[in-house]
Formats: structure tokens, C-alpha cells, sequence
């Protein structure tokens, strides 16, 4: 896939990490043993985000030192409830173009938002992120992500 050019141009680099395991239902003793992203996929389609193809869990990356902040996405979905255990979350999604190697994919910043989400949280400097399997993809791997400016900011 070739690189959006509407990405601004704004690139930052992430190893990937560990994450909690609840997205994809690898943690031991999670109450969605399918994966909440599994969980959560047809609410996100019924409301205009189509996650088929992608992996069913998320890549944790770190981007330390900087930390983010997110100044507008592509998709909000606002106190959705998608599961009876915990009150409606509200979730956003900001579009990037990830590069491991020499594979190109379109990716999604995953945020639930941490006002509404109430266990598992992420450092500020950790992104979540939604993508194709990408075959031979590591913990500890280094990645690319290409984002919009007027979308997320780094500090």
C-alpha cells in the first residue's frame, strides 16, 4: 500500500510492546475471552467503521519519550455500549499508515477514552493500534507510524 500523502508528512517511530491481552482475549482470566475487539467490531461497523481484514487485537507501541495527545479523529463513537460488565465507553479512531520492513498497511489509532474506560489503561506515550497481521511482526520490533498533524500531537 502506498503511503497517504494527506499524512502531513508527520512520522514518529515505536517499538512494539506488551499490551494488557483483553483486545485480542490472550489475558489470562479476561472477562471477553473472545477479545473485546472482537467484542466491539459490529458496534464500530453499525456506526461507519469497517474493521473487517484487520487483526483482531491491537499493537501496543511505544513511542517514549514523547507522549500524545489527540486533537481530532476520523471516528468518534461516543458512549457506546457494547458489553453489559462496565458502562458505555466512548472511542476514537485517527487513521495512520504503519511500515514494518518493507510491508505498508493502513492502520487505526484505537482510543478508548480514559474518562469513560474504567480498567486497563495506557501510558501517554503508548498507542494502540489496529492493522492487518503483518507476518513476522515482534515485541520489541521498531515500526513507523505516518499520522496527520492536525490530527494527533507529540510532545
Amino acid at each position: 500500500m502506498q503511503l497517504n500523502s494527506n499524512m502531513n508528512g508527520k512520522v514518529v517511530h515505536g517499538i512494539v510492546t506488551r499490551g494488557h491481552g483483553v483486545a485480542s482475549g490472550n489475558a489470562k482470566n479476561s472477562p471477553y475471552p473472545q477479545g473485546s475487539l472482537a467484542m466491539q467490531m459490529p458496534f464500530f461497523k453499525s456506526l461507519g467503521l469497517d474493521l473487517n481484514g484487520y487483526w483482531l487485537g491491537t499493537l501496543n507501541v511505544s513511542i517514549a519519550p514523547h507522549a500524545w495527545t489527540l486533537l481530532r479523529s476520523d471516528h468518534c463513537f461516543e458512549r457506546l455500549t457494547w458489553t453489559h460488565l462496565h458502562p458505555a465507553e466512548t472511542f476514537s479512531f485517527v487513521q495512520l499508515q504503519m511500515v514494518w520492513q518493507t510491508q505498508h498497511v493502513r492502520a487505526w489509532l484505537y482510543y478508548p477514552h480514559p474518562e469513560t474506560k474504567t480498567a486497563h489503561h495506557q501510558n501517554a506515550s503508548v498507542m494502540e493500534i489496529i492493522a492487518p497481521r503483518m507476518e513476522g511482526l515482534a515485541y520489541d520490533d521498531t515500526v513507523t507510524l505516518h499520522y496527520a498533524s492536525d490530527k494527533l500531537l507529540l510532545s
